[in-house]
């Protein structure tokens, strides 16, 4: 199978191009380097690559310009002159085959995934609680499993924590203290969850991973679009969704070994994100996930602007690595700038640590697995490389565009309209309907008693309540007889022995 070409190296005079070998797609990759340094086109590249040999790729839009894989680029003279350098022989301008995807389901077809699927570890983290908090968030899912309660959405969640709150004394007993006020805390971080536009990804039809992983009539990778251009602005239900879907991935797929080509490749935008404020487990899961997916044929890259923002112990885990220019004007960029260097193999004509602070747009220092006389995957020398270009649109697309390719996916009818089946708050809801009609049932029954009888009585003195009224008329009207009496009697006494 053809290799991915990247760019051409500029470090050696004869110019050798820099590939990818799609047998080591799946070793995962680090995309790095300021802004404004090519890291997005890179990204298309790279996507368009994997799109042409048959890999399908989901990756996080999060400035709205890499929805411009989906149509063809310009022909500009400016991009023919980088592709006459680099030496691209069948390069022409065409789009790749898209579906695009929206949380909100404004910009994409809407993502969903229900709250059983996220689970507790996830959800304690998008709403932020803390450990005692996310404790009781425990024994809400435990008591769901025991009574048999559905959670998809975020209703079926609220009821089970209301539920929760009512039966505090059973529920603490049986599965360890709760409290109203953490509770109370729980429900006000689900209030903020739902204002934020939570209610949207929670529910039905959930996501179906296999819709991720298609590939058109023609044998070409499908391109999944995350619109995130608002939902970064959310960084926990971001990083937390995309963590979700990469677990989702490794926890579904059967281990398949290494493969001529990747099953699927994952591209995380904005990769700081993920770890930033992370507890110690999220990490370790993080870890995990990374290291052991790589076996069930799929490849995951990350994209931030410094290579440490990726925790060494993910770090050491990808093998392919581009690196535009870092600018050293802090010590936080020349330790960022000495980490990158520290993590490519050396080239004896190449001062990696100075190169990347004089590399231009659209250059990068790369470094990729590739095959020696005695051993396969190993990281080749670092190489000064002119990124090939796109051949898709290096831009946004407009509002028309992306609504006809909307109109035209093949998953809009299956995931475009929400469906409500009866789950944990419809089924707590009939049986507390249930309870307050048993609960009624003895007055009606006591209201009833009498039969005719009753009927005749009230018939001839009338019900009980004119009866109440007749009784306090008439002992008003024998008060002021009485009264009268004794003010008759009083008045024939003389004066003064009143």
């Amino acid at each position: 199978m053809d290799p991915i070409l990247v760019g051409k190296s500029t470090t050696t005079a004869d110019g050798a191009p820099v590939v990818l070998q799609p047998r080591y797609g799946n070793r995962h990759g680090l995309v790095a380097g300021a802004t404004g340094t090519g890291k997005t086109v890179t990204l298309m590249t790279l996507a368009e690559g994997f799109s042409r040999i048959g890999v399908p790729v989901f990756i996080a839009d999060v400035k709205g310009d890499v929805a411009g894989l989906a149509v063809a680029g310009d022909d500009s003279p400016k991009l023919r002159e980088r592709v006459a350098a680099i030496g691209i022989d069948d390069y022409r301008p065409e789009g790749c085959p898209t579906i695009f995807w929206d949380l909100y389901g404004r910009l994409g077809h809407p993502v969903r995934t229900t709250v059983s699927e996220m689970g507790p570890l996830l959800l304690s983290r998008i709403l932020e609680l803390n450990d005692t908090q996310a404790g009781v968030l425990d024994i809400v899912f435990k008591l769901a499993d025991d009574r048999g309660l559905l959670l998809l959405d975020l209703a079926d969640l609220r009821a089970l924590l209301a539920l929760v709150a009512e039966e505090r004394r059973t529920v603490s007993a049986e599965y360890g203290l709760v409290s109203a006020q953490t509770v109370a805390a729980i429900q006000r971080s689900l209030l903020r969850l739902s204002q934020d536009g939570g209610e949207a990804f929670f529910g039905e039809p959930a996501l179906e991973l296999h819709d991720l992983m298609r590939v058109d009539h023609t044998g070409r990778g499908v391109v999944g679009i995350l619109a995130a251009d608002q939902l970064v602005l959310k960084p926990r239900l971001y990083s937390t969704f995309l963590l979700w879907l990469l677990s989702e991935l490794f926890e579904t797929l059967p281990e398949v070994g290494d493969l001529d080509r990747p099953k699927l490749v994952f591209v995380f935008d904005e990769a700081h994100l993920l770890f930033r404020d992370a507890p110690a487990p999220l990490r370790q899961r993080i870890e995990q996930v990374v290291r052991l997916i790589r076996s069930k044929g799929v490849g995951v890259y990350f994209c931030s602007q410094f290579p440490d923002d990726v925790p060494g112990e993910v770090l050491g885990q990808l093998g392919n690595r581009v690196q535009h220019a870092l600018r050293a004007f802090t010590p936080r960029d020349q330790k960022a700038v000495r980490t990158a260097a520290e993590t490519f193999v050396a080239n004896p004509g190449l001062d990696v640590a100075q190169a990347i602070g004089q590399l231009g747009t659209g250059e990068a220092l790369v470094s990729t697995l590739q095959d020696t006389d005695r051993s396969r995957a190993v990281p080749s020398a670092v190489e000064r490389t002119l990124i090939a270009p796109p051949r898709c649109r290096m831009g946004p697309i407009s509002d028309a565009e992306r609504a006809r390719l909307r109109a035209a996916s093949p998953v809009g009818a299956k995931y475009d309209t929400a469906v409500d089946r009866e789950s944990a708050a419809e089924l707590l809801a009939r049986r507390a309907t249930a309870q307050t009609e048993a609960a009624d049932a003895p007055k009606a029954a006591t209201r009833n008693e009498g039969g005719v009888g009753q009927r005749i009585n009230e018939w001839l003195f009338g019900t009980s309540r004119r009866q109440g009224v007749i009784e306090a008329a008439g002992k008003q009207a024998a008060r002021t007889i009485t009264n009268r009496i004794v003010r008759g009697v009083l008045g024939n006494f003389p004066a003064g022995r009143r």
